[in-house]
């Protein structure tokens, strides 16, 4: 099924306040994955619980691979088989929350979140 890509970003605490902002080559960036209901993808408090969820799933993954998140750097994405062009036949649920995030520490310039998983 082909549909269109809606992203969602929501503003960070303390909006207009200088970010945290690391030297590029000491950074890169990883996905986190959530999978939900897609009947529910218009009740906002399931779509945040969702979003918490993908945080917490690419915070696991910087920690599997020896680095951290950047803070406030989460930006996410909402993917559904109604409105994405992502083929999404194989995810489970149909309804996919995606969280890009900036990571630090050794290694990280070498980790870039491309296509469907971290490289």
């Amino acid at each position: 099924m082909v549909s269109t890509l809606t992203n969602i970003t929501k503003p960070r605490p303390g909006e207009g306040q200088p970010r945290n902002i690391v030297a590029m080559g000491n950074t890169g960036t990883l996905f986190g994955w959530a999978f939900g209901d897609p009947a529910r993808g218009s009740d906002g408090g399931y779509v945040d619980g969702l979003q918490r969820e993908a945080l917490g799933n690419a915070r696991e993954t910087a920690k599997a691979k020896g680095v951290g998140v950047v803070a406030g750097s989460e930006v996410f994405t909402v993917l559904s088989a109604d409105d994405s062009l992502v083929e999404l036949d194989n995810a489970p649920g149909q309804l996919v929350v995606r969280c890009t995030v900036h990571v630090e520490g050794p290694g990280a310039e070498k980790l870039r979140a491309e296509g469907p998983m971290n490289g």
